[in-house]
């Protein structure tokens, strides 16, 4: 595979006259800047790319004063096509405008820097042929929707483009029958519950999302206890209306329950946490080698056939064997 043609990464700075004060910033840059569009500018400002005195601002809509200074850095592009990749995929169901995958943990579902190759783009290019949908764009042909790289579970993929509109439209909608199993710290209370806050770009940290008291996009988690282990650790059912990246992890995080492996959001194994551990538990949890977070059903109508199909996918091995080792320690 060729390397992929690139420009560098460079940046962009602003400063803001009289007659822009008050101006939205989103709107400010884009007239301040040649050549990128204004949808282009807040996507940029949202993941994390501006600053001003050194501290990031991640909310377009903000109003910009007086004499105050932007960097916006506009980062490296690439210019490569997914190339197919003969991989072994877990189809659950598949026919002429849709495939639905059980997609493992470590597998990143689209190519982006620094992951061009050995994505599930590239095995389903090979699976499918060619035939896949192109809406998504060039690097996510098919993609209505993701998981992250270390979530494994069920995801749907778009064959063609009347078909990948018409999912788009009930993820959009919010419509799709979605639920994810959840190992967590801790029991929630109450045992059923919501979470609602905005999701976005964390402030202190890019690569991190936060709930946040302003900006961010609104978000919403239902939850409820499946089992508890040991009064130290819960299996939770969570069930999306919203799908904001990293949702689940940052929703549970945010109420004091992040999930078992989560190094992103999730917090140090401490004494106080494993004590009602055995040695052989403890273990289990330090050697988890990602979330202990899997997509477990998946529900939508079928855009071309008008019916609605429902799909669900058991614990993968890492996890099922987590979980017989935290029931088995109840009886330590």
């Amino acid at each position: 595979m060729s390397a992929p043609k690139s420009s560098p990464a460079y940046f962009l700075e602003a400063y803001v006259p009289i007659e822009s004060h008050g101006e939205r910033l989103d709107r400010f840059l884009t007239s301040s800047s040649t050549g990128f569009s204004r949808s282009r500018i807040k996507s940029l400002i949202e993941l994390g790319h501006l600053s001003a005195e050194n501290e990031t601002i991640v909310d377009p809509s903000y109003r910009v004063k007086q004499g105050e200074s932007f960097r916006l850095v506009i980062p490296e592009i690439m210019d490569a096509d997914p190339v197919p990749e003969k991989m072994a995929l877990d189809v659950v169901y598949e026919d002429d405008d849709l495939i639905v995958i059980d997609k493992p943990a470590g597998l990143v579902v689209h190519p982006a820097p620094g992951n061009m190759s050995g994505t599930l783009v590239n095995a389903l290019l090979a699976h499918c042929e060619g035939s896949l949908s192109g809406i998504g764009g060039v690097r996510r042909p098919g993609i209505v929707h993701r998981i992250d790289k270390d979530t494994s579970g069920l995801v749907v993929v778009a064959k063609n483009d009347q078909t990948h509109t018409g999912l788009a439209v009930q993820f959009k909608e919010h419509s799709i029958e979605r639920a994810y199993s959840a190992i967590v710290w801790g029991v929630p209370h109450p045992k059923t519950g919501e979470i609602m806050g905005n999701v976005g770009r964390s402030r202190h940290d890019r690569k991190k999302m936060a709930v946040l008291n302003q900006g961010g996009k609104p978000a919403h988690t239902r939850y409820a206890v499946q089992a508890v282990y040991s009064n130290a650790v819960s299996m939770v059912e969570c069930r999306l209306t919203t799908g904001r990246t990293h949702q689940i992890r940052v929703h549970m995080a945010s109420i004091g329950h992040a999930i078992l492996g989560d190094r992103t959001y999730g917090s140090n194994l401490s004494k106080a946490r494993t004590r009602v551990f055995s040695d052989k538990t403890r273990s289990q949890i330090k050697d988890l080698q990602r979330q202990a977070l899997h997509a477990s059903l998946l529900g939508f109508i079928h855009p071309q056939k008008s019916q609605f199909l429902s799909f669900k996918s058991d614990l993968p091995q890492d996890l099922r064997e987590l979980v017989k080792c935290l029931e088995g320690n109840q009886n330590h």
